[in-house]
């Protein structure tokens, strides 16, 4: 019994060593570009949402969910949740997008995938418990041009406007979460923002290899601490149903920023490559600066008959017309959004017939953006689903996997007036693990 007692101890270690391992090396890979938007030119980029794959497919509703069957979830979005851990859980995703942008004539077409999220909880006690992960905060990536005539007759000169954007910022987080009594629970997540903001505006002339072009180009470097709380309560309406509200926020923080900046004029040769830089006109290289966040705002609730069904509804906020880089308001606007969305498990218990133990999930979500053109909000909308698919237990049933997968099929802007519409796919794909680890096992 004690050779058993080891091994089982050095598979834990070897887990945790390898989860850590995954978290590190996450941090690379999170620092990618994985994303075609020209709206992700505005802010902070496109802004990805602390929600799972299991909570996207029900419309990413997350502020009054709790746990509605004997899988543990992790719910970053509001950590008041994690007091419901009772098994370690560990939650490893990627994700990928398809989509395709369009204007009164022209449109394109991309693909891009990435690791998603690493995500970790257990139990400290009966009522409490830890979190840990990594994953995406926002994206940056566009490219695109505007061509414009200068002049008239024969001193006219066709010049491109060319700009170009990488990066995003990536979000660490460890948070706790407790419960007091039979219905309270509150939490609190401290997040580690960190990330690059790369932006380029170029002055190009048109088939002109001897014209002088310019580029202007911004380097932000940001990292610093973020707070997220939460809260949930749930009244019983009946042995195996209940009804839970939930509200979640984020603090208003100040971010560091680093800021690079570099003015530069250069030629082009007749095949139009670009030559060396001519002279650097400016420059201003890790100038200190800060990044302020907006307050964030998370309403919601949940009605739910354990193992069986579960429909809710989210209602969040964010005052992103504050934010400031140097003390410089962005020109943001005020957000808001409502989500609506749920599960349904047919019979979980079912022996024979796999799909009756699916979780099948739908959603909608709405959402006035941060981002405001030619006088026009800019708005999204995404119909969701989701599939929970159970996989074998462990052994005596002490540790369980599912797979879950969720694809939101939904828009960004509109084609009149000038602007841009965004169509897209994303998928989300997750492998969940719920075992027990970092106990002790006594043997007689």
């Amino acid at each position: 019994m004690k050779l058993l007692h080891y091994k089982m101890n050095n598979k834990i270690k070897r887990v945790y060593v390898a989860t850590l391992s995954m978290l590190t090396m996450s941090l690379g890979v999170f620092a990618q570009t994985t994303v075609q938007s020209p709206y992700s030119k505005f802010g902070l980029g496109n802004l990805r949402g602390s929600v799972l794959p299991q909570q996207r497919g029900m419309g990413s509703i997350s502020t009054g969910v709790f746990r509605s069957s004997y899988i543990n979830n992790i719910n970053m979005q509001n950590p008041a949740s994690y007091a419901g851990i009772s098994l370690t859980t560990l939650d490893i995703g990627m994700a990928g997008s398809s989509t395709e942008l369009k204007t009164n004539n022209l449109s394109e077409r991309s693909f891009n995938a990435s690791l998603s999220h690493v995500a970790m909880a257990f139990p400290l006690t009966t009522k409490s418990a830890v979190s840990i992960g990594i994953l995406p905060y926002s994206e940056l990536g566009y490219d695109f041009r505007n061509t414009a005539t200068l002049g008239t007759g024969t001193s006219a000169k066709s010049v491109d406007y060319l700009y170009k954007g990488e990066g995003g910022l990536s979000k660490a987080y460890l948070g706790y979460g407790i419960q007091f009594g039979d219905h309270f629970r509150v939490g609190a997540n401290a997040e580690y923002l960190f990330g690059n903001l790369i932006q380029s505006a170029s002055t190009e002339f048109v088939n002109d290899p001897g014209a002088i072009n310019s580029r202007d180009q911004v380097k932000n470097s940001i990292y610093g601490l973020n707070y997220s709380y939460g809260a949930q309560y749930d009244f019983r309406l009946g042995s195996r149903t209940s009804l839970v509200l939930g509200y979640s926020g984020s603090s208003g923080s100040k971010l560091n920023s680093e800021k690079s900046q570099y003015t530069t004029i250069y030629t082009k040769d007749a095949q139009g490559n670009e030559r060396s830089a001519l002279d650097t006109l400016s420059f201003t290289e890790n100038g200190k600066t800060d990044l302020k966040m907006p307050l964030l705002h998370s309403f919601g609730f949940t009605l739910q008959k354990e193992n069986k069904w579960l429909v809710g509804a989210d209602y969040r906020t964010g005052k992103w017309s504050e934010t400031t880089i140097d003390n410089v308001n962005q020109g943001l606007q005020d957000t808001y959004g409502v989500s609506v969305g749920g599960q349904f498990t047919p019979d979980i218990t079912a022996i024979n017939g796999y799909f009756k133990r699916v979780d099948y999930r739908l959603g909608f979500t709405y959402d006035k953006t941060y981002i405001r053109m030619a006088n026009e909000d800019v708005k999204q909308t995404a119909v969701t689903f989701g599939l929970g698919l159970p996989l074998q237990s462990g052994y005596g049933r002490s540790s369980f996997y599912k797979m879950n997968v969720s694809a939101e099929v939904g828009r960004r802007g509109k084609i009149t007036n000038s602007l841009i519409q965004e169509r897209y796919v994303n998928f989300h794909l997750s492998f969940l693990l719920n075992d027990r680890w970092f106990q002790r096992f006594r043997f007689d």
